[in-house]
Order: structure tokens, then sequence, then C-alpha cells
């Protein structure tokens, strides 16, 4: 039997730091053994937010590629490719936009939410359309699956009122894709908040080691531990939750209990976990350094797997225009 197809993206918005790798990529990874997977740049959904800066989004592609391919991302069970690359994307985005009414765009959580958490205007178009674009990237693929965070369930249960609504006009064309709930662990950036670039707190998955070291040494810890001795509560410290990540139960142990009982101090707690970050990270840097050294292999993945969506999408276009009779 053929495999189902799962479909996601990244916006290239700069270099992918530990967020990405435990939020999305390292779940990716996974999904190649039994899925069809198509993986894109979404260089389009980058302009919704970043139109005043346009110069950053190209060369984000290619270094959020070396990223993708560093972590275990691979273009022989995998179809990596460029959103903008593929034209039918804003075709079915301009046909879905003919018949989805304004207020399923409004009434998106994450709509007014960014607005709200940037303290940006974003009253564009474009921004509101980003769930319809979104839905076409997925539909445009006949996607079974999308794995996603909590954050984005509302988005997928909108493409699927979308192909839903398609259908009963034109007949059965798109599947109803469903959200593929990835268990994303808590990654909080050095100051305690959740990492993001625009905080500036994050750790890239290329950082140097010394980088790593100087960051994870200067990071924020329980606040009511003022001083050495005082006890703290693990539970309320941003390195206890990358220990989860990154640490074996018996130094998880050995964290939270000398936290509690002020046994060890957060320099003794965060020196044991600057050394499992770097070595965890340590291939990924060497796999990165060798495709920032051979772009041309960059190059050859991205025609192939832009030659490769096209088709797909071609053949799903094919289907819309006979459905539509257009």
């Amino acid at each position: 039997m053929a495999k189902k197809r799962i479909l996601s993206g990244n916006r290239p918005t700069g270099r992918l730091h530990l967020g990405h790798l435990h939020g999305a990529l390292a779940n990716w990874v996974k999904l190649q053994d039994e899925y069809d997977c198509f993986y894109f740049a979404a260089d389009w959904h980058a302009l919704t937010t970043e139109f005043e800066r346009t110069e950053i989004i190209q060369p984000s592609i290619r270094e959020m590629v070396m990223d993708w391919l560093a972590v275990g991302l691979d273009p022989e069970r995998s179809v990596i490719f460029v959103q903008s690359a593929i034209k039918e994307h804003a075709e079915l985005y301009l046909l879905f936009a003919m018949v989805t009414p304004l207020g399923w765009l409004e009434r998106v959580p994450s709509y007014k939410e960014y607005q709200l958490q940037t303290g940006r205007e974003l009253s564009t178009y474009g921004f509101l359309g980003y769930p319809l674009l979104q839905a076409a990237d997925i539909l445009i693929y006949r996607a079974h699956g999308v794995p996603v965070g909590e954050d984005q369930v509302p988005h997928i249960e909108l493409c699927r009122e979308i192909a839903r609504r398609f259908n009963s006009f034109f007949g059965e064309v798109f599947p109803g894709p469903k959200a593929l709930l990835t268990r994303v662990p808590k990654v909080p950036g050095t100051d305690g908040r959740k990492m993001s670039k625009s905080y500036g707190n994050a750790i890239e998955l290329c950082e140097a080691p010394d980088s790593i070291t100087r960051k994870l040494k200067t990071m924020m810890t329980d606040p009511a531990r003022k001083r050495r001795n005082d006890p703290g509560n693990p539970e309320v410290c941003p390195v206890y939750d990358l220990h989860k990540i990154y640490s074996n139960p018996e130094v998880l142990q050995w964290s939270a209990h000398g936290c509690r009982s002020a046994e060890i101090g957060c320099l003794d707690c965060k020196g044991a976990l600057i050394p499992l970050v770097i070595q965890s990270l340590a291939p990924v840097r060497e796999k990165r350094i060798y495709f920032s050294e051979h772009p041309r292999e960059i190059d050859e993945i991205l025609e192939d797997g832009n030659r490769r969506a096209r088709a797909f999408a071609q053949e799903t276009m094919a289907l819309v225009r006979q459905a539509m009779k257009i």
C-alpha cells in the first residue's frame, strides 16, 4: 500500500534554534519512515510579516535548508522544496479565496493574538489570508496529515472546513487532512521566555561551543533563588526545563534534589547541562559545515525537490480545474 502524505514547512526568517529542533524538526525526521513527506520553505508566508525587510528571506532559505539536512532530513525520502517555486500554490489560494467566507479567516485565533504579542499593526490582506494560503499549501498535495503543535490546530480545522466546502460545491477532490499533534517539550530561551529569534534568547543549531557555554552560564534560573544557599524550585527554572530534554534520569534527579536542598548552586546545575547540549549539537554542526562548503548540493536538492513538488501540484490543479469546469 502507498504511504500516506504529510506536509509541513517553516518560514525562512533566520537560522533555526533548539526550539525548532525539539518543536518540529526531530519529529519530521522520524516521520520520514512512515509517510511520504513534503517539507517546504514557506517564503510567501514569510512575506506576511517580513514585508519591510524582504532581503532576509532568500539567504534564510539556504540557511534553513542546511539546518534541515544537518538534523537528518533526507532528500531521498522527503520532498524538500521552496513554496514560491511552485506557482500552483498561488493559483489554488486564489480559487479558495472565491469560496471561503471572510468570517472564517477573522475568527482564527492567531490573527489577533500575533498582533497583540508583537504590537505590530498587521491589518493586511496577506496576513488575514495566511491560513487560507496554508490550506492551499496542504491541499495542493492532497495531504492526509500535518504535524503541528496545539497552537496550530485551529489552522488545520479551517483547512478541513475549506476542503469540505470545496468538495460540496465541486465534487470530491480533497481529503480532510488531520492534525498530527506533536508533543512539544518546553524549550525556554536564555531569558526564561519561549525560545525565539525575535526575543534574542535563542541557541542556534549551528552555534559554536564557546557561544553555547557563554549563553547557558548566564541563563536565567529560579528568580526566587537569590543566594547559593537558598533552596530553589526546579519546576520554575528554565535550566531545569532544558535538563528534562538533555539529561538522563540520574542527572535529572540530581539536579532537582540539589536545587530543592540547596546542595548544588545554579552554576553547578548549568555546568552539568552545558556539555550535554554541546555534545548533542556536535554532529549537526559537523554536517552543516559540510553543506556550507558544498553549496551546489543545496541547489541540486532544491531543484529536484521543486521538480517533484511541481509535478504533484500540477496534477492536483488539473483535478481542480476539471471539477470547477474552468
